[in-house]
């Protein structure tokens, strides 16, 4: 059997009524590429049809028995797929298939990963425009790349570099926000391409409240994992200003050195300097884990029924 050249990830929870559509402008967008491709519909323990219907369009289907979250199916997506590039998309119908070429367009040029970014105006509302846009200022310290769309789940991207952090991936919401993060500080090429999202069908699975606290979450660990003196250094900082003011304030009306000031200043060096460590120990496993990537050893591709193939 010919090994297809694109895989086209789709996680899908409840998606009746817009899966068949995008089914059908995927294969609109790719009709007659060479290298071939194939379409995975993870369907996440949906409610409705979304399975049945995304089975009869003719498309590998993988059944989760209850919903396991939509990281946790970009996850078994990426693990089943059989081509060297991945494409991931929603299926509800805000993702327009007609950009896939360019995407790949893109990626082609010598790209590990092109993000779709949506542009100003495609974001569902106005609060969750202004939270994206504090995620990719954040995620872009971190970083220290300019981060265009943080949260996007419209990506093409090598499926052996996106294997290297499978598992970091969170089973929620989330997963664009480490898989990004993780391009970026590994040194992985990123480009981003401005697209136009349409408003989605159906109803949001998306909670704001609950999946934004994880965002940052997940923002922090990612960074931890991959710079953490990021995240110590300016800590360090505001204690040690926070010590020479105090010290300030007490020597010029007492006369005297507190033993807050001294607290606050020897925080400043403990916390620093863990972050240092951190930084080092942080390198050195990360050195390591890419070695042991350098022999890479395919996996098997499984079809949705538990059938092994070559």
């Amino acid at each position: 059997m010919t090994i297809p050249e694109i895989s086209i990830i789709i996680p899908a929870r409840n998606e009746a009524g817009a899966i068949g559509g995008v089914l059908a402008g995927i294969r609109q967008a790719l009709e007659g590429r060479p290298g071939g491709y194939e379409i995975l519909v993870i369907n996440d323990g949906s409610d409705d049809n979304t399975g049945t219907i995304a089975e009869a369009a003719d498309v590998r289907v993988i059944n989760h028995p209850y919903a396991m979250g939509n990281g946790a199916a970009v996850k078994c997506g990426i693990r089943h797929a059989a081509g060297a590039i991945l494409c991931m998309m929603d299926g509800d119908g805000q993702h327009d298939p007609a950009d896939i070429p360019r995407l790949v367009a893109k990626y082609e040029t010598g790209y590990a990963m092109v993000v779709g970014a949506r542009r100003q105006g495609s974001q569902a509302n106005c609060g969750r425009g202004l939270a994206n846009a504090f995620y990719n200022r954040l995620a872009s310290y971190m970083t220290g790349q300019r981060v265009e769309d943080l949260t996007s789940g419209f990506r093409v991207c090598h499926a052996d570099k996106a294997r290297e952090f499978l598992h970091l991936f969170p089973n929620g919401f989330s997963y664009p926000t480490t898989i990004t993060m993780a391009f970026f500080r590994a040194g992985y090429p990123v480009a981003y391409l401005p697209l136009d999202a349409a408003c989605r069908i159906g109803a949001s699975h998306i909670r704001p409240l609950q999946d934004g606290a994880r965002f940052l979450l997940i923002i922090f660990r990612v960074g931890s994992l991959y710079s953490p003196l990021k995240l110590f250094a300016p800590v360090a900082l505001v204690h040690f200003l926070l010590g020479i003011g105090y010290y300030a304030y007490t020597y010029s009306n007492f006369g005297r050195l507190s033993i807050m000031t001294i607290f606050m200043l020897t925080s400043a060096v403990t916390i620093f300097l863990i972050g240092l460590v951190s930084e080092q120990i942080t390198q050195l496993m990360y050195l390591r884990g890419r070695e042991n990537n350098q022999e890479t050893i395919t996996p098997a591709l499984t079809r949705g029924d538990g059938e092994t193939r070559p």
